[in-house]
């Protein structure tokens, strides 16, 4: 829902972004996790891989829509047969079907990690995702549901700005209170 958000400041404030790589399964390895937690982290080695092999093959500019379209199957769409979804979203951006083998080979796992700790090094390994950098300064969030749009984007963003504009600021946290909430986009409006 992050990743929307920030979709919607792009088009309403036309900032360029640069979407990376980071990966839960790689921030977690070594650690004690519940066994379902752990089950899942090990599985979700597969679209990073496939997702780092597309960057690598073809281009930084496939990142975020591969992203998108694995993502867009995986949590709103609640599909867990992730080989499938792998492969649907690779046609979906037009990419080619052989990127599925990179889901279970390690070959690219040095260059995963190395995108990973150029984000995650600006904010410490004791966050997870998202990780916004502004500049030179990054931090962990905006963890938002829903995904805000308009002029409640904006203000969001402008917040984000604002904080990473302090020096000193570092955290902000409150317990989350209800799931994530999918909502689809309203219809486009000028910008």
């Amino acid at each position: 829902m992050t990743s929307r958000w920030m979709d919607e400041v792009v088009r309403l404030r036309g900032l360029d972004v640069e979407w990376r790589v980071m990966s839960l399964s790689y921030l977690n390895s070594g650690r004690e996790l519940p066994p379902r937690y752990q089950a899942m982290m090990e599985r979700a080695w597969a679209p990073v891989r496939v997702v780092t092999a597309a960057r690598v093959e073809h281009g930084r500019e496939v990142v975020k829509p591969l992203y998108d379209a694995i993502g867009t199957r995986i949590h709103p769409g609640q599909r867990e047969d992730w080989d499938a979804v792998l492969a649907e979203a690779l046609t979906e951006v037009g990419l080619p079907a052989a990127l599925l083998d990179a889901a279970s080979d390690d070959t690219l796992d040095a260059e995963l990690k190395a995108e990973h700790h150029s984000g995650m090094d600006l904010v410490g390994q004791e966050v997870g995702t998202p990780v916004i950098a502004v500049g030179d300064v990054a931090f962990f969030g905006p963890v938002i549901s829903p995904t805000p749009y308009g002029d409640e984007a904006l203000r969001l963003w402008d917040g984000v700005q604002a904080v990473a504009a302090y020096p000193g600021f570092f955290e902000l946290k409150r317990s989350r209170t209800r799931e994530p909430q999918f909502v689809d986009p309203p219809a486009a409006t000028p910008g």
